[in-house]
């Protein structure tokens, strides 16, 4: 059912500057994607060349082998929130759901689906201007899902959400990839999409910075390291660098490793008769892998007041 987005050496310059460098990736499908990166990455504009409303200055990037401008019945294969804003403020929630409707044939009882379904149907009747921003989100997130289209591109979907609605956005988009769509999602933040993205594609200054699963970025990215906590630890600290692990002591009888799984240094304590009081294996977070891979490439920088 899903699409493969394609981009090749993808390039978009505004005069003078670049706003997407040579980004060549994959969105696959059957997996929600997460698109990363600082403010100006080059995110957004990227998501508007996949649906034809920026030309690329160079490269190409495609929809299962198709340019977006090709496809015959565009809302019915990708659907995309780029802007919540992009409505006519004085139509009704309904009412804006109806044209889009009516420009692809679609039935009168998916705007009524579409509306229950992104929890709108107490204010179908209100203008969209009228709108707060969480209300603007979910209008537009119902707007991508009108043609039940087998591609979602989602800029931003949880920004302004109640955590009610941040949890339905990620537990819409995880059962859409189930079903083999293809998804793909941005947002600043890391502790959503940690829960939400199987795979990640980060962007820095218009250039692609990784292109990886969730769990690889972070192994990549992140410290790894096993505390450990022993009435031996003396012992079992000597033979852990005999076997070519670091050991730092933090607290009496406890102390960091580093170089080995915890499952070896389990073995090895065993094989020693030494016993453990603790054995707890840590890796970084999302953020923290972000926040490592993005450093030289943030365009705006805060002051650090501690």
């Amino acid at each position: 059912m899903g699409r493969v987005i394609v981009a090749e050496g993808l390039t978009k310059r505004y005069g003078d500057k670049t706003a997407v460098s040579d980004a060549t990736f994959t969105v696959q499908t059957g997996k929600v994607t997460g698109f990363l990166g600082p403010n100006g990455a080059g995110k957004s504009t990227t998501m508007r060349m996949i649906v034809g409303l920026d030309a690329p200055t160079a490269g190409r990037v495609a929809i299962d082998g198709r340019p977006y401008r090709s496809l015959r019945s565009p809302l019915t294969e990708v659907g995309a929130l780029l802007d919540a804003k992009a409505v006519h403020t004085g139509r009704s929630a309904r009412d804006h759901l109806r044209v889009m409707a009516a420009t692809h044939g679609i039935p009168r009882r998916r705007v009524d689906e579409v509306i229950e379904l992104a929890g709108l149907t107490s204010v179908a009747g209100r203008r969209a201007g009228k709108f707060s921003l969480g209300m603007g989100q979910r209008l537009g997130i119902a707007s991508a899902l009108l043609g039940d289209p087998h591609t979602l591109i989602l800029d931003e979907p949880v920004n302004g959400l109640d955590p009610e609605g941040v949890r339905w956005v990620r537990g819409f988009v995880r059962a859409l990839a189930a079903e083999g769509r293809t998804v793909l999602l941005s947002s600043h933040l890391m502790s959503e999409m940690a829960q939400t993205a199987d795979h990640v594609i980060v962007l820095g200054r218009g250039r692609v910075l990784a292109d990886a699963s969730l769990d690889q970025l972070v192994r990549d990215w992140t410290q790894h390291a096993v505390t450990i906590a022993s009435p031996r630890l003396t012992e079992l600290a000597a033979a852990l660098q005999g076997a070519g692990a670091t050991v730092t002591a933090t607290t009496p009888g406890a102390a960091e490793v580093g170089g080995l799984s915890a499952a070896a240094i389990g073995d090895l304590a065993a094989a020693h008769g030494i016993p453990l009081h603790a054995l707890t294996e840590t890796t970084g977070s999302l953020e923290d892998a972000y926040m490592a891979l993005t450093a030289d490439a943030v365009e705006y920088t805060s002051k650090d007041l501690s």
